[in-house]
């Protein structure tokens, strides 16, 4: 299905953004990190020696979606069940990513409404809700789609 490579690329090109991000705020990088927000950017700011080995991480731990979605474009019958557990793991990490998207979503949307007290700025709130969590959702969906139906040959 030419749909679900495009997924899969689209996919792999998210991921890949997603690990630089964490990969350029992890070596001091700080263009973006205001909008973050909370207790994530000041200890970026502050170059929280605990926390930037956590960052590194997260950049590794991102790619390794790389290398799922690389694994769905393999061809080959022999080995339709890996292929199988391949494509339920992208979806599950896809469904993981819209439900961590869009509750993020609703508890920073309350949080703006002051239903909720975070200790996020006007700033931060407003980048969360207009592109990182809908950022979070959108990698989602290219994930579920990328796991989503049978593989071409």
């Amino acid at each position: 299905m030419r749909w679900r490579t495009w997924f899969i690329y689209a996919g792999i090109v998210w991921t890949l953004f997603f690990a630089f991000m964490s990969f350029y705020w992890a070596a001091g990088g700080m263009i973006g990190v205001k909008s973050l927000g909370g207790q994530i950017y000041q200890m970026a700011l502050n170059r929280d020696q605990e926390f930037i080995p956590i960052v590194w991480a997260t950049g590794v731990v991102k790619l390794g979606g790389v290398l799922l979605l690389f694994c769905l474009m393999r061809k080959g019958s022999s080995r339709l069940k890996i292929s199988k557990w391949l494509s339920i793991m992208s979806m599950l990490a896809g469904i993981f990513m819209i439900l961590y998207g869009v509750g993020n979503f609703i508890t920073i949307s309350f949080s703006a409404i002051h239903v909720l007290d975070f200790d996020l700025e006007p700033y931060a709130i407003k980048w969360r809700l207009l592109f990182w969590e809908p950022f979070w959702i959108v990698g989602g969906i290219f994930y579920v789609l990328a796991g989503y139906g049978k593989k071409s040959n």
